[in-house]
């Protein structure tokens, strides 16, 4: 048996040994799972999961390798992977550079050869929580001490935002997005093109009055890593545009327009990350099936001393989906409705954000 070369730490000293792919740094990261069975070049190239490592559940990954057009940023910032079965000769007419490859180029840590499925029950159990991921030969001590002494950053937003506007164009455009970008995801800006918007992508800090100069017919706040709570530009600039545009925020705009308003977050036990989460939609009775990446939640009790109404609930276990201000033209949702895990029944959101700049270029 190949002898073991990294190993993930808990701070509780417990150690998980594997073999390492992709970037061999020693890295302190918080730990989380996803259930998705697909997509882990989605996954890894996803801002959300700046400084996080993700546990996939799924036993076989690498197996189709990595094409040029599935990334979701440019840059990946994801802090490791870990895995049961990595598969280094992958078998896709559309793959251009292997898994490890890529995870070497933009320094990703790997580790395959673990027991995936009792590390999932471990973070189920007792929540995510703060690795490290070294070397198989770091003496426990040494693993322990930093530990304790390295802290998670928590300066993701402002990491994985562009640092200045840029443009991704319709071919037939009828509608001019600001998009605030806190970890924005390509395929939010495809979709947004789909449908007749230019869409110009802002950084985090941009503020209101360089937005007005720009006359958006409607403002988009991105999802992004971290907690909400850390981000109070964009909270304070949703509170200035709030009732000027149509506006539209998924998974952190979503919580970022949530606190705008007055509304509390919190940070669940493991987070939702996959592609299988049922949500209700409470105007309509139906459900859809979505795809969640977030470690934070708005606090539905907090919601009703504010003028937001619940739209959607997690079935799972009731937490807040999306909520809405008629008045302000203005809401938001904590899934994915891009990334099609249903595969469309979470589509209509982008089409009510156009309806929504429709009507508010009628009324203009």
């Amino acid at each position: 048996m190949k002898e073991f070369d990294a190993k993930i730490v808990f701070e509780d000293g417990t150690e998980y040994y594997g073999y390492a792919f992709g970037a061999r740094e020693e890295k302190v990261t918080e730990l989380v799972f996803n259930t998705s069975m697909a997509g882990y070049q989605e996954i890894l190239s996803d801002p959300s999961y700046t400084y996080q490592t993700v546990v996939m559940t799924y036993p076989l990954i690498g197996n189709y390798g990595m094409t040029s057009w599935d990334y979701e940023t440019k840059t990946p910032t994801i802090g490791g992977l870990v895995v049961r079965e990595y598969n280094d000769f992958p078998s896709n007419w559309g793959s251009v550079n292997t898994l490890g490859e890529v995870m070497e180029k933009y320094n990703v840590t790997g580790i395959s050869g673990i027991d995936t499925r009792k590390l999932t029950r471990r973070i189920r159990d007792f929540g995510s929580c703060k690795i490290l991921m070294t070397s198989a030969s770091t003496p426990k001590e040494k693993a322990l001490e930093k530990l304790k002494n390295t802290d998670v950053p928590r300066d993701g937003v402002p990491k994985v935002s562009c640092t200045k506007a840029w443009v991704s164009k319709a071919e037939n455009p009828q509608y001019k997005v600001v998009a605030v970008d806190c970890g924005i995801k390509h395929n939010i800006i495809r979709s947004l093109n789909k449908r007749g918007c230019d869409v110009t992508i802002v950084p985090w800090d941009t503020t209101a009055k360089q937005i007005a100069d720009m006359k958006p017919d409607g403002v988009f706040f991105s999802n992004g890593p971290g907690d909400p709570e850390d981000v109070l530009p964009v909270i304070k600039l949703i509170k200035e545009l709030k009732g000027k545009y149509p506006i539209f925020g998924i998974c952190l705009g979503h919580q970022l327009i949530s606190l705008a308003y007055g509304a509390k977050t919190y940070k669940l036990k493991f987070g939702h990350r996959g592609g299988n989460h049922p949500v209700k939609d409470l105007r309509t009775g139906k459900i859809e099936v979505t795809a969640q990446n977030h470690s934070y939640a708005v606090d539905a009790k907090s919601v009703e001393s504010t003028d937001l109404t619940v739209t959607h609930m997690n079935i799972l276990d009731n937490t807040v989906e999306g909520v809405e201000c008629v008045k302000d033209n203005i809401f938001s949702v904590q899934y994915h409705p891009e990334s099609c895990p249903g595969p469309q029944d979470s589509a209509y959101l982008f089409d009510k954000f156009i309806a929504n700049m429709k009507e508010g270029k009628k009324n203009a």
